[in-house]
């Protein structure tokens, strides 16, 4: 049995072989540059290694429409594509670049990629924003950051040179070929992915589990892009990941790799995104549960699993995902349970508020082994204690 094919239905791969690159390195000296956010940074190098198949490039006028008003691509046969991915510098400098120039693409010092300029358009943020976002709020951080952008859009494919001039956990950023590789070499044919910019307590680790239980293993694949600024360090939720796999998790099963992906906290839609990249990385069955990629109260509990239903799942995703509500520890039935399985009351339930733990690690307490393991408690306290 072979694993799932890619998005579109081919692994895309934009970085230039040693000779090319040499050559437009060459080239890019004498190139108009363009300086790239970290989000920009972390999309051409989602772009570059395959994960935003079947992108090869920042978008164009008409998917960047089409993708915020119908959540489908204009090109590449009609698919599903919730947030646009677009390369929009400040206006100082789209104001030099024209359709059919050759630019060079930095992130600091460090020259990435070269891209030839198909199209400029205006940055549409009166559609992106309501469409992809759900509110008009500055105070949401995926809107803060689309307004904070140019009013210009520059598309093309690119030409990468290097994805990523220092790129963090370099042993565990695997790209999408390398995971597709591991995972045949592990026989493994369908796998669950587990999305995270958080430490796994005890209602992930029980989600993980249960979602082991279904396929041949589990990829836990933690978000290491741009995050909120009080959102934990990659570095301390590596610590915490890598303590818990070693631990509480069978290692001919469990498999650690991150993703390059700035946070857009676009709920819905951004769970939708997440499972189509984790397709492109071989995953066959895709972890939703409560609030994914929310923030605030700007989307309901459930809208990241309602979003699905919107799709014919095998046609227009290719991936199952796998649905589940809020769990917590019961008391009574002294386990890891949800609506769905414990009979008892809310009263019944260790269940504590992100405030709560982030008071009791800052304190030098343990939050209750039924709510983390003590271990990735104490990894946690390190991390707040030094705050």
């Amino acid at each position: 049995m072979s694993l799932i094919a890619p998005h579109g239905g081919k692994l895309v791969d934009r970085i230039l072989k040693p000779d090319a690159a040499v050559k437009a390195k060459q080239d890019a000296a004498n190139l108009p540059t363009v300086q790239l956010s970290a989000r920009e940074a972390g999309d051409l190098e989602m772009i570059a290694m395959g994960a935003f198949s079947p992108l090869e490039g920042f978008m164009g006028e008409a998917d960047f429409h089409s993708v915020c008003t119908r959540m489908r691509l204009a090109s590449s046969g009609n698919a599903v594509w919730p947030i646009p991915v677009i390369l929009s510098p400040a206006d100082e400098v789209t104001a030099k670049i024209n359709k059919g120039d050759r630019i060079a693409l930095k992130q600091g010092e460090h020259l990435l990629a070269v891209m030839t300029v198909t199209e400029k358009y205006k940055h549409y943020k009166a559609v992106e924003i309501p469409n992809v976002y759900k509110t008009e709020e500055d105070a949401h951080p995926g809107v803060k950051i689309v307004r904070q952008q140019g009013n210009w859009c520059l598309a093309g494919p690119i030409d990468v040179i290097t994805p990523n001039a220092n790129p963090e956990f370099p042993d565990y950023r695997l790209p999408p070929a390398r995971t597709r590789e591991a995972f045949a070499a592990k026989g493994w044919n369908t796998i669950a992915a587990f999305q995270t910019r958080n430490p796994i307590h005890r209602a992930h680790e029980y989600l993980t589990k249960c979602a082991l239980e279904i396929t041949d293993g589990l990829l836990i694949h933690p978000l290491v892009g741009e995050t909120k600024s009080d959102d934990i360090p990659a570095q301390t939720r590596m610590n915490c990941y890598k303590i818990l796999i070693d631990k509480y998790y069978n290692p001919k099963t469990t498999m650690l790799s991150v993703m390059p992906l700035a946070m857009r906290y676009a709920g819905p839609r951004e769970a939708l995104l997440h499972s189509l990249i984790r397709k492109n990385y071989g995953i066959t069955h895709f972890i939703v549960g409560r609030d994914h990629a929310g923030v605030g109260n700007y989307y309901g509990t459930y809208d990241a699993q309602k979003i699905f239903d919107q799709f014919d799942i095998p046609k227009d995703i290719g991936i199952t995902p796998l649905k589940f509500e809020h769990s917590s520890w019961c008391k009574v039935c002294g386990g890891m349970v949800s609506a769905k399985t414990c009979p008892h009351g809310p009263e019944t339930k260790v269940h504590l508020s992100g405030t709560k733990v982030r008071d009791m690690l800052r304190a030098g307490e343990r939050p209750p082994m039924e709510f983390s393991r003590p271990e990735v408690a104490d990894e946690l306290i390190q991390w707040a204690k030094s705050l």
